[in-house]
């Protein structure tokens, strides 16, 4: 069809400024900056799900932005990115976040280096996190070594649980070890010291065993009640880890709060043993094992901890303290609801109480953003390439995630349409009172050809549509059309007036390029699926940043 196109339009296979390069498919798109790389690299990790890339190539690419920009003297810079997506749970996992930190950690840049550690305790929250961000640094640090730094950070990551020791114990108890590193390693590399008593009986129990622990601390000279509840809790997790009684387990378990790496392998697969771990279940561990509850015939229907399941998933004030990140929501819905784990080991019988109260799950975890008022243009990328896995998932596809996030501001606004595009253009019927489920229906219905993401404003601009907000969702790889996305925006603003109109495009893989024009306010590229990106919209889009 007639788009309108002048002859001073520049086709994709062309580039239209020097400074853009040639991607894979052979259009020519800008070049993300150092920062952008940055934040794409702690949202996509080794970005094995990528389209185009290998994992390995592009965890190789990525990297060198690091030691760039920190010779350049922006050190500081990267930690303070590095912890704040953390902290504020904008990435669905920490390797490539502990990845970072340790790069940072091991830096010869003084100053790049002492911030690194200085956040090492708000980015390593738990045993794991600091066993991987060990395990990063001694990967990095080519057999140099524990300098003082390194020694008083790990230790400090100890010590910092002195005035809540019991915490302490379910951490070193839970975790005992990853990545081939265990507490005893890193007690003894550290030379860990302390004048807690309390965390000297952890200690003591980390290299001696439990036995050790009692002769020296049951007797009247530690007789504070910090002393007694740990040695009192560390042997309670050592009768669980040899007890065959499910029924004592269960006991354990509601009484002291134990968790599913203190109880015995073979003791996982007891209704008795799970239904009591359910009581108190933390909200990301419970996602994480409805498959497994569900195998051993827990999850019937009408039972009680199905019920349990449904009210804590639809509880919004739990699934906000928990920050479960959206991504992983989903990614458990889909999952959850074929039956059978990805190589076919495990298989259960699905409840569709528990389905549907994970959609409504996916949905809460979204719920804080807040309305812009904007006319919205909502365009998902309908392309061959849209089939592909996201961040090496093969539960999810970027067409599914795009669903997702689609639907997100479809339930957000009331001023929207939503069109399917590749090289051509159509309409598509999403309504906000739809489920996830039925909007990738309707996305299943479109097949068409190769990718042109300036379809969107090109069929706006023909049909004179008014759009504040023009929101692109593709693999990020546009090759197929006449008119480059950048510049079918301004030719969309010149012709209906409306200078202020903006581009999100939101990239479902990470190659390392993008569409939307770096020198343009009213551009944004959007990389990764992450639980800041429907704010991170909206503030961009009412201006804000």
């Amino acid at each position: 069809m007639d788009l309108g196109m002048d002859e001073t339009n520049i086709p994709q296979s062309e580039p239209m400024e020097v400074s853009q390069v040639q991607n894979k498919a052979g259009g020519f798109v800008w070049k993300v900056d150092d920062i952008q790389r940055l934040r794409r690299f702690l949202c996509f990790g080794s970005e094995s799900g990528t389209y185009y890339s290998s994992p390995k190539e592009l965890g190789l690419e990525n990297a060198k932005v690091f030691l760039k920009l920190i010779k350049e003297g922006k050190g500081k810079d990267i930690v303070k990115v590095v912890r704040d997506f953390s902290v504020d749970g904008r990435t669905a996992k920490q390797d490539s976040i502990i990845f970072a930190l340790a790069l940072c950690a091991r830096s010869e840049d003084t100053d790049t280096k002492a911030e690194a550690y200085k956040v090492l305790n708000e980015v390593c929250r738990i045993p794991t996190h600091l066993f991987a961000f060990v395990q990063q640094c001694e990967k990095l640090s080519k057999g140099t070594g524990w300098g003082r730094a390194h020694r008083r950070a790990v230790s400090s990551w100890y010590t910092q649980f002195s005035d809540k020791p019991k915490k302490l114990a379910n951490h070193i108890t839970k975790y005992r070890n990853r990545n081939g590193w265990t507490h005893k390693d890193l007690l003894r590399l550290s030379h860990m010291k302390t004048e807690s008593d309390s965390l000297a009986c952890i200690f003591k129990y980390i290299v001696k065993g439990i036995e050790a622990t009692k002769e020296t601390y049951e007797n009247e000279k530690y007789d504070s009640e910090d002393v007694k509840d740990v040695l009192d809790y560390l042997c309670v997790v050592e009768m669980a880890r040899i007890s065959q009684d499910e029924q004592q387990l269960k006991g354990l378990i509601m009484s002291y709060q134990l968790v599913r790496e203190h109880i015995p392998t073979n003791m996982l697969n007891s209704k008795v043993v799970w239904s009591a771990l359910l009581v108190n279940m933390p909200m990301t561990a419970m996602i994480r094992n409805l498959s497994k509850m569900s195998s051993i015939g827990l999850l019937e229907k009408g039972s009680e901890e199905e019920k349990i399941i449904v009210d804590c998933l639809n509880n919004e004030m739990k699934l906000r303290q928990a920050r479960i990140h959206p991504f992983n929501v989903l990614v458990a819905l889909f999952t959850y609801s074929k039956g059978a784990g990805e190589r076919g080991k495990l298989k259960w019988p699905v409840n569709l109480q528990v389905t549907k109260a994970l959609d409504t799950a996916y949905h809460l975890s979204f719920k804080f953003v807040e309305p812009t008022n904007k006319r919205y243009c909502l365009a998902v990328d309908v392309s061959g390439s849209m089939c592909s896995p996201v961040l090496g998932t093969a539960a999810i596809t970027c067409r599914d995630a795009s669903a997702a996030m689609m639907m997100t501001t479809a339930r957000t606004e009331t001023n929207y349409e939503v069109v399917a595009f590749s090289q051509t253009l159509k309409k598509m019927d999403i309504r906000s009172e739809m489920q996830l489920q039925q909007v990738i229906s309707e996305i299943k219905r479109f097949s068409m050809g190769g990718t042109d993401c300036a379809q969107p404003m090109l069929w706006a601009k023909k049909y004179k549509k008014e759009f504040d907000v023009f929101i692109v969702y593709t693999d990020c790889e546009t090759w197929a059309g006449a008119v480059h996305p950048a510049e079918a925006l301004r030719q969309y603003r010149k012709a209906m007036n409306i200078w202020d109109a903006k581009l999100i495009v939101c990239a479902m893989t990470s190659n390392g390029f993008t569409l939307a024009d770096p020198e343009d306010p009213g551009m944004l590229d959007m990389s990764g699926f992450d639980s800041a990106a429907p704010n991170i919209m909206s503030n961009f889009i009412l201006g804000k940043i």
